[in-house]
């Protein structure tokens, strides 16, 4: 597995000996000099016209807010700087910072004229991103790009020294010469003379090592400038603690719902098999029983060929009814585990089905199980009932996902017709709403002509 490494893990890499080498560690960060330079570089024209737009807009909306089109114009502002505060990010991603968590921008919008301008000047992102754009970051902006063209064109210049010095025109006794200030200011009394060549040849070694300094410094002084942008965007323009525990509210919400709905729709599906299989074969039954009673003493044979008939309608009701209680939690289930449930409903199904398992020595909850097992057992059904299929397989596996999460992943395919959907109040939506329940993903690839494809992920914890 690939994983991207941002600078500041680079930065704390080490070697076998358990000291990063200096050398390679200067190495990287000359690495990233092009990439944070082109940052820097870039921020005087990106903060300027965010400036300019911005407050041009705030100004206007404020000085005009007691006018109906003064509102429009603020929300105009804010939506602006929602859009300056994206540019700001993906700047700093492409200047290889990490990644910021964006705000979960609120996507449900009220109707009419006032909703729409409840969901923009309601939002304190957006003030936020005002005030970034507006504000802030013109004034960061600024005193970086500052520093980072000082800091390039004087390592730059000094570098160069003796090769444009020449070019600069003299004027005799009235030049100043750097270097003779420094020394007449660190050794007091000392006699250098004014022999041009000399301090000609001075200042030149002065400004060559001042550029090397200036240059040897470059890398850790632009990485600096660009972490100065980076924590102010994460302050600024990045998720609140609150987002998150918002949207964990709503999710465990839309879970609890989903559940409700989807026990719902179990329940009344047991009702209807009940009504129409078993109770059905119930009321023949005791017709049966009634007409052998009447005929008992007067046809015995006839009453004994209907009791024969009503003993081959309970036998067929009883393995019914064992039927429906093993679509929910069959006795092999809970005696020896989801593996040997799944092998066994695979082995009962009526088209050929293969099944590959993989649960490794994760615990998985018996409320995970008896839904995984309703999930492959309703899938399976509706394989040998609708897809035309000829083979079948069911995977399952525990993995633990990129977040660091256990899953269990179901996956049933078939070589059937396709075409398989969602359709609400049918066996597939009351399957994704019972997965919803467990805060599980639901998906289904079904072209038509097939293949078909269901994968369900679950979360163990």
């Amino acid at each position: 597995m690939t994983h991207q490494l941002d600078s500041a893990t680079l930065d704390t890499m080490i070697d076998s000996d358990g000291a990063a080498p200096v050398q390679s560690r200067f190495r990287r960060r000359w690495a990233r000099v092009p990439r944070e330079l082109g940052f820097l570089l870039a921020t005087l024209p990106v903060v300027t016209l965010a400036f300019s737009v911005l407050v041009t807009l705030f100004s206007l909306g404020a000085s005009t807010f007691v006018f109906l089109g003064g509102v429009f114009v603020m929300a105009a502002a804010v939506v602006s700087a929602r859009w300056f505060g994206a540019v700001e990010l993906g700047r700093l991603e492409a200047a290889g910072m990490p990644p910021i968590a964006r705000p979960i921008w609120s996507v449900e919008r009220r109707s009419g004229a006032i909703g729409w301008l409840k969901h923009y000047l309601g939002d304190g992102h957006y003030w936020l991103y005002l005030l970034h754009g507006g504000v802030v970051n013109f004034a960061v902006g600024v005193a970086t790009w500052c520093v980072a063209i000082t800091w390039l064109v004087g390592g730059l210049g000094g570098l160069s020294y003796g090769i444009w010095s020449r070019f600069v025109p003299q004027h005799g006794s009235g030049n100043l010469w750097l270097n003779k200030v420094i020394l007449d200011f660190v050794v007091p009394g000392l006699q250098l003379g004014n022999d041009p060549g000399v301090l000609q040849r001075n200042e030149t070694i002065l400004y060559t090592l001042l550029g090397l300094a200036m240059l040897a410094t470059l890398p850790f002084v632009t990485h600096g400038l660009v972490r100065i942008h980076q924590g102010i965007a994460h302050g600024m323009l990045g998720r609140f603690a609150s987002d998150d525990l918002k949207r964990e509210v709503a999710a465990l919400g839309a879970s609890r719902d989903a559940a409700v709905s989807a026990e719902d729709h179990s329940l009344r599906r047991l009702e209807r098999d009940i009504h129409d299989g078993p109770q059905q074969r119930l009321v023949r039954l005791q017709f049966d029983l009634a007409s052998a009673e009447r005929a008992l003493d007067s046809d015995p044979a006839a009453a004994r060929a209907l009791l024969e008939g009503a003993r081959e309608q309970s036998r067929e009701t009883l393995e019914e009814l064992r039927g429906l209680s093993r679509g929910f939690a069959p006795p092999l289930l809970q005696d020896r585990g989801l593996a040997a449930a799944l092998e066994s409903l695979a082995a009962r199904s009526t088209v050929p089905t293969s099944i590959r398992l993989s649960l490794g020595e994760s615990e998985i909850a018996p409320e995970v199980e008896r839904s995984v097992y309703f999930i492959a057992a309703e899938l399976l059904s509706n394989v040998a009932k609708h897809a035309a299929a000829t083979t079948a397989t069911v995977s399952a596996s525990t993995r633990e996902s990129d977040a660091g999460e256990h899953v269990l992943e179901l996956t049933v395919f078939d070589d059937g017709v396709g075409g398989a959907a969602e359709a609400a109040g049918h066996g597939l939506a009351g399957l994704a709403e019972r997965v919803s329940g467990l805060r599980g993903e639901f998906s289904i690839t079904s072209p038509a002509g097939g293949p078909t494809m269901v994968a369900t992920r679950i979360p163990l914890s």
